[in-house]
């Protein structure tokens, strides 16, 4: 097991250095790309600037705690899209063409066969860095001082949040094995996440619900935010089952996804 573990890792880093290389050989098209993603946090950093210029708090938060969440939320997305993004072809388009069964006949893992076909995305990158700037930023006007507990479990934090992430993506992407493609799904659940970026506390209860229990994304940001600025466990305690729910859920509909899958032609 350690020596396939191991495998896996040097996998990762090999096929994860070619796909920055063939990203980077198109340099217009990766420029272009970066630059949407900074607009794209700019101006949610914009907007909250211009809301609390008109008001001293929010649900009961703060200008610098929202910024710290916001940044916080960029951290399990930009660590998930960073190995997961090629999950959003399998929903677009490779069980429609007929593509998928090239996974099937590799010596590896099907779903590490897939993943690592855009490992190190640079917009995961971007995020990462992006997320810790807010994060240390907003931390340090909140003087924020993080217990020796809290420290060791952020790290945690964001790896469960990430995996969240993936869990919901993938268990929607698993479902064009039966629909063929299943884009729909998954853009609506991207657009559902951006919720996550913001106190539920604004939110009417049966989104808040929405996003707690069925995709669960406040598990992302809103849960461990709370509990690293008021030290609060009411709902952080309950991460480390909801991730493992959510990946046992996905991964029994990828699997029987895999079992069912047929070659559709195009």
């Amino acid at each position: 097991m350690r020596r396939t573990a191991l495998r896996y890792a040097r996998l990762s880093w090999f096929l994860g250095g070619v796909g920055l290389h063939r990203l980077t050989m198109y340099r217009l098209d990766f420029a272009l790309g970066a630059g949407a993603f900074l607009v794209r946090v700019g101006i949610q950093t914009a907007v909250v600037g211009l809301v609390f210029r008109q008001v001293p708090a929010v649900g009961g938060w703060s200008y610098h705690q929202v910024l710290f969440l916001l940044g916080f939320s960029l951290l399990p997305r930009g660590l998930d899209h960073l190995f997961t993004d090629q999950l959003w072809e399998l929903g677009r388009k490779l069980v429609q063409r007929g593509e998928f069964y090239r996974y099937l006949i590799r010596p590896v893992n099907p779903l590490f066969s897939l993943l690592s076909e855009r490992f190190f995305h640079p917009d995961g990158l971007g995020e990462l860095a992006v997320g810790a700037v807010l994060v240390g930023y907003a931390g340090s006007e909140l003087d924020l001082e993080p217990t020796t507990v809290q420290w060791a479990l952020a790290p945690l934090l964001v790896l469960c949040g990430a995996l969240i992430h993936t869990a919901v993506k993938l268990f929607f992407a698993s479902l064009s094995f039966w629909t063929v493609t299943s884009l729909p799904a998954m853009y609506a659940a991207s657009q559902v996440s951006d919720f996550a970026a913001y106190p539920l506390d604004i939110y009417h209860s049966s989104l808040r619900a929405l996003l707690t229990w069925v995709l669960p994304f406040a598990f992302t940001s809103y849960a461990p935010c709370v509990y690293l600025l008021t030290g609060a466990t009411d709902l952080v305690i309950w991460l480390p089952a909801v991730t493992a729910g959510a990946l046992l859920i996905a991964l029994t509909v990828w699997r029987r996804g895999i079992a069912t899958y047929e070659m559709t032609g195009s």
